[in-house]
């Protein structure tokens, strides 16, 4: 079988996107999903899930922020019993409403968990592809950042300095 150029190309874009978790389990992934999707949500253009921000975070979790392990462990165990508490006929945080999510999140945004939780949304949303979230960048698409690294100069005023231009 002869593989084109594009089709080259397009199966190695899809090894670069993660489709299975390293380090969270399928639970605990739809958990942290349906917490993410609360901080960046869904409502005037992609948010969190459509962003892939939990595969970020599994990738993290898995790679350079592993140590932060521990933290997701303990964090979730404690925003699991808040929930048990302020919604006791609950099965799991994914369950409840998208309004039942957001007070979860607020009774519990003084937390040292919830600021990671945050700082990794946040980094999943707009950071590179390369590290699973921002899935069709839309992340960048949402603060208007282009990747396409095709820039002119003079860029500032030290380039037109270079370029022998009066500076303004």
């Amino acid at each position: 079988m002869e593989i084109s150029r594009r089709g080259l190309v397009l199966g190695s874009l899809s090894l670069a996107i993660p489709t299975r978790l390293e380090a969270l389990d399928a639970a605990e992934a739809g958990e942290i999903e349906a917490l993410t999707a609360q901080i960046i949500p869904s409502d005037d253009g992609p948010g969190a899930r459509e962003a892939g921000v939990v595969y970020f975070i599994d990738r993290a979790l898995a790679t350079f922020e592993a140590g932060q392990r521990e933290a997701y462990r303990k964090g979730m165990e404690e925003i699991q019993q808040t929930r048990r508490k302020m919604f006791p006929n609950s099965a799991s945080i994914a369950k409840l409403t998208a309004g039942e999510q957001m007070d979860l999140l607020r009774a519990s945004e003084k937390t040292e968990f919830f600021e990671l939780l945050r700082k990794h949304t946040v980094w999943g949303f707009v950071g590179s592809p390369a590290y699973g979230g921002n899935r069709g960048k839309v992340g960048w698409t949402h603060i208007g950042f282009d990747d396409s690294m095709k820039f002119a100069p003079p860029f500032g005023y030290y380039d037109a300095e270079a370029r022998g231009m009066k500076k303004l």
